[in-house]
This record gives C-alpha cells, sequence and structure tokens, in this order.
C-alpha cells in the first residue's frame, strides 16, 4: 500500500510501505477512505515531537471500512464504515474505566499513553490502517453522516468540546471568550452552545476566520491585532472579564491573553498544544480565585457528538474547506501548513476511485 512516511524534520513522502496485519486478537484492519491533516502533524513535521521516529506513518484521524477483524473483536462487523478514534482505549484499565482514555494503560505503542496513532505506531494517513483495542476504539458511522463529518469526530470535536467547554466549566448564560479561531478553536464555538453560553467572543488575528467563527455560533468578533482589541472584548461583559477564556492556540502569549480576560472566580481552558515553557506570574494568579485547565482529549464523548452531527446540530461539514486526494498529500499539506494565506481549516484526503 502507500502512506504518507516521515523521514525526518522537514521530509515526508507518499511511499510504498507493507500493508498492516492482525497483531492481536483485538486488533482491525480499516481501509482508510478519508484523512486530513492535523496542527500537531506540523509540529511532527517540524521535529517537535522526538518520539515519533524516521519511517513512522503519520495521522491520527480517520474514516474507513472495516475489511479484516481480529477473534476477539465483536463490536464489528466487515464492511462496517466507522470513526476511527485519535485515542486508544483498552477499555479495561484503571484509567478507561473512569472515562480517561487519553491515559489508557494498555500497552500498545506505550502504557499510560492514549495518543498512539502517528506517533508511536502507524497513523491513518495511509490507504490501510491497524486499530488496536478495536472495540472500544472505533465508532460506526450512520449513513446519514458523510466521511466529512465523520473525520471531524477523531479529534477536533471532541477535544474542543471537551478540554475547552466541558473543562471549562461553561455554564448557561456564560460569556466565553475564544482566543484562536483555527479548527479546534472553532470546534469549541460550534460546541459552547450546548452548554448554554449566551456570548461566544470569537478573538484572532485573521479576520477570515473570525467571519468564518460567525458560521459555527460566535456571536461576536475581535481581532486580537488591532487597537484596544482587550477594552472590546471586555465591553461585551459587566467589565470584570469573561466567564470562561478557552485558549485554542498553544503559545505563551495567547496563554496570557486568556489569563487577562478571564474575571475573578473564572475558568481558563487551554486546549492549545504549547511547544515551549510558560511562566504564570503566581504572585498575581493566585488572589483571583481562577481555575486552569489543560489537557489531552479522551474522545469520550464522541458517540455524543456523532448523535448531534447526525442530526446537524453541530456544523462539521463547514469545517472541511479544502479537498484532495491520496496520491495530492504533499500539496495538501502545502496547502494546510499556509492557511492564513489558503484560508483553510481542515483539508480533506479521500481514497483514489477504485483503488483497494
Amino acid at each position: 500500500m502507500k502512506a504518507l512516511v516521515y523521514d525526518g524534520p522537514g521530509q515526508i513522502s507518499w511511499t510504498d510501505v507493507p500493508n498492516p496485519a492482525i497483531l492481536h486478537p483485538s486488533d482491525a484492519i480499516v481501509r482508510v477512505d478519508t484523512t486530513t491533516i492535523c496542527g500537531t502533524d506540523l509540529h511532527i513535521l517540524k521535529g517537535d515531537v522526538p518520539a515519533v521516529h524516521n519511517g513512522r506513518i503519520l495521522g491520527h484521524e480517520g474514516v474507513g471500512t472495516v475489511i479484516e477483524l481480529g477473534q476477539t473483536v465483536s463490536n464489528f462487523t466487515v464492511g462496517d464504515r466507522v470513526i476511527i478514534s485519535c485515542i486508544k482505549s483498552c477499555g479495561h484499565c484503571t484509567n478507561c474505566r473512569i472515562g480517561l482514555y487519553s491515559h489508557c494503560l494498555g500497552d500498545e505503542g506505550e502504557s499510560g499513553i492514549g495518543w498512539i496513532f502517528g506517533h508511536l505506531i502507524d497513523g491513518t494517513q495511509a490507504e490501510y490502517v491497524r486499530v488496536p483495542y478495536a472495540d472500544n476504539s472505533l465508532y460506526k458511522l450512520p449513513e446519514n453522516v458523510s466521511d466529512d463529518q465523520g473525520v471531524m469526530l477523531s479529534d477536533i470535536l471532541p477535544t474542543g468540546f471537551e478540554i475547552g467547554v466541558k473543562a471549562g466549566h461553561v455554564a448557561p448564560g456564560d460569556v466565553v471568550a475564544v482566543i484562536g479561531a483555527g479548527p479546534v478553536g472553532l470546534a469549541a464555538i460550534a460546541t459552547a452552545g450546548l452548554y448554554g453560553a449566551a456570548t461566544i467572543i470569537a478573538i484572532d488575528l485573521d479576520e477570515n476566520r473570525l467571519d468564518q467563527a460567525l458560521d459555527f455560533g460566535a456571536t461576536n468578533t475581535v481581532v486580537s491585532g488591532s487597537p484596544g482589541w482587550e477594552a472590546q472584548v471586555l465591553a461585551l461583559t459587566d467589565g470584570a472579564g469573561v466567564d470562561v477564556s478557552i485558549e485554542a492556540v498553544g503559545t505563551p502569549q495567547t496563554l496570557t491573553m486568556a489569563l487577562d480576560l478571564v474575571r475573578p472566580g473564572g475558568h481558563v481552558a487551554n486546549v492549545g498544544v504549547h511547544g515551549q515553557a510558560v511562566t504564570l506570574n503566581m504572585a498575581e494568579l493566585w488572589i483571583r480565585n481562577i481555575t486552569i485547565s489543560m489537557g489531552l482529549v479522551n474522545a469520550s464523548t464522541t458517540p455524543m457528538l456523532l448523535k448531534l452531527v447526525a442530526q446537524d446540530k453541530i456544523p462539521a461539514s463547514k469545517l472541511a474547506t479544502h479537498h484532495f486526494t491520496f496520491d495530492q498529500f504533499l500539496e495538501a499539506y502545502d496547502t494546510f501548513s499556509r492557511a492564513a494565506e489558503t484560508k483553510a481549516l481542515k483539508v480533506i484526503l479521500t481514497r483514489l476511485v477504485g483503488s483497494g
């Protein structure tokens, strides 16, 4: 088969590799019909994730068709259309039993690390992928949910909802600021209304993304590079600050923005992946009674979000802005890496018709 292989910092290739095979009775082999590229993949390509070794097939999001099952898999049959979760779940360990799939203790990849696809084992940017713990790491896709919609449930929708909205304790009537209107920030915007947020403020440097944020449920937008942008945000509150700040970029500057905007007693939910250390001024923060949360998605809410997507309650398909076929992977990476210029949110890659 062909797959997108990491060959070291700045080097990827769409090349021939051996087909995956069943290694354990709980495995499934899935033909990947649709996949996408994540900002984390760009971090890997920059060399920011040293655990990813040369020769690794990248990708942790995908929708596909089950073509082979291990002997103990009971929830699926060959031919099922499925969502491949970005997080493994053995379903039996202490952490999985409480829904902390992000720290699944199953030994696939590495015990205690839930994100394994395209990281510690071969991923989904390929014609076929082996899925460990298939009964707990795959989700059947209803006929009325498209591949474009389904692939958003692999990662970004549960990430924005779980690590942003849920961890931020969004409550009815809240004013919520989402800093960063990229795909994950938009996912947080699209799901903040599920908990009754009254005002959802999208904050970004990119005016195009702010325009798109309005389609995902933002009530207001603020250009963070404009003069007096912070005063614009505070004017949408009672002056004390927002109830919940969701940081969806992953830089020291944007986390500082989130902290500066939140009211006493409020919540700051860090969703962004940080590549460098961040300094917290505890001498000033401790007295404000704020809660700061962070984490890796568990994808435990995927079944619930799937129901909402199936009922068109979440505009998942709007995240798919650019489409490519598998033989255009390098072009897709280039387009996604220049998102400010290309106006890309999620680039969608689909299997070539007639292949596999």
